[in-house]
């Protein structure tokens, strides 16, 4: 997928608002995908991205979390870890199948949907600079970082 453009989108997103990607055009952001609010690796995660958001803003770059939770979820989870970006809500799924993170995964004998854990550098074009999939959460945020300040 890297290199291409995705189509414009917009979701709800946590300040009462709506994140509209057409918004970003000509500013890198990241987004990334986790599978659910206030869990051990989802809590992890968010934590590093808040500790580098600073490092992340003065290369130029936003970062945005998404899950399929509810706003009303995401409002608790950002206020409970103190994060500094906003968390999208794609109860409906259609950013999850738009970066298609959706999978199928066996767990205690019992198939089950699920997003896979995933991160995408946005370009100024909205187009997907790099990504990474199937991401070990213990110092990827850093990995991220490295990359945008390359793109800024």
């Amino acid at each position: 997928m890297s290199g291409n453009p995705i189509a414009d989108f917009e979701v709800p997103s946590t300040g009462n608002q709506r994140f509209a990607s057409a918004a970003f055009r000509g500013h890198p952001y990241v987004i990334y995908f986790y599978p659910r609010d206030a869990t051990p690796g989802c809590t992890l995660e968010g934590a590093q991205f808040r500790d580098l958001h600073q490092q992340f803003r003065n290369a130029g770059v936003m970062v945005f979390g998404v899950s399929r939770d509810s706003v009303a979820s995401h409002e608790k989870f950002k206020a409970n870890m103190q994060f500094p970006f906003d968390l999208l809500s794609d109860g409906d799924e259609k950013l999850c199948k738009l970066f298609d993170v959706i999978r199928e995964k066996n767990m205690y004998g019992k198939k089950v949907i699920v997003i896979q854990r995933s991160t995408f550098l946005m370009g100024r074009k909205n187009e997907i600079l790099q990504e990474w999939r199937g991401v070990k959460v213990d110092g990827h945020a850093a990995a991220v970082l490295d990359a945008a300040k390359s793109t800024a």
